[in-house]
């Protein structure tokens, strides 16, 4: 039997590959980069519930095209990407660290001194695909503050797990987790709300 589960995002349907996290759980692994029919219309929905933004603001690299269409959509000439590592360019930074659910060890995130400046004193909206442990959405908010900006909305396109009883996102559809049965294939944990 297929470990996938199927997912339908306002329309669009989409089978995702299931991925062990430990012994007992796997996440269901939903990639953007590179699907232009997904961004395109999930960038669209999104931006229509985050319009009083000023500034929109992704982490490298998943939610940069999503973070592209929201902006875009909202008719923005640019967004803030926070980078993973020091760029030659970056003459001075601020950077926060974090664990995140995909990826191993820890991170760091660093924002420009210049995106630090056009942030400061706007509303900002940070962008990501998918919000599970929101250690990185935390991360990306702290680098946020301390540069000055205030964060009115945490947008993605989807909510996983526990991440969907959270009453300060705002996303297009859950995505559950999964518990493994004693066969080898997994169910669906239904998150409380």
């Amino acid at each position: 039997m297929k470990n996938t589960y199927t997912i339908d995002v306002c329309g669009i349907r989409r089978e995702l590959p299931l991925v062990p996290i430990n012994e007992t759980l796997a996440y269901a692994s939903f990639v953007v980069i590179g699907d232009t029919e997904m961004v395109s219309h999930a960038g669209r929905l999104l931006a229509e519930k985050v319009s009083d933004a000023e500034v929109i603001m992704t982490a490298e690299a998943k939610g940069i095209a999503l973070a592209y269409e929201v902006s875009r959509c909202l008719g923005m000439k640019e967004f803030i990407v926070a980078r993973k590592s020091v760029k030659s360019y970056m003459r001075s930074f601020e950077s926060v660290e974090l664990e995140s659910i995909t990826t191993t060890g820890k991170q760091h995130l660093y924002l420009d001194e210049q995106d630090a400046l056009k942030i400061r004193g706007k509303k900002i909206c940070l962008v990501d695909d998918v919000i599970s442990t929101g250690q990185s959405v935390e991360a990306l908010e702290r680098l946020a503050l301390q540069a000055g900006g205030t964060v009115i909305h945490k947008a993605a396109i989807l909510a996983e797990g526990e991440a969907a009883a959270r009453d300060d996102l705002t996303y297009l559809q859950v995505l559950p987790l999964f518990e493994k049965n004693t066969d080898g294939t997994y169910r669906e944990i239904v998150p409380e709300h």
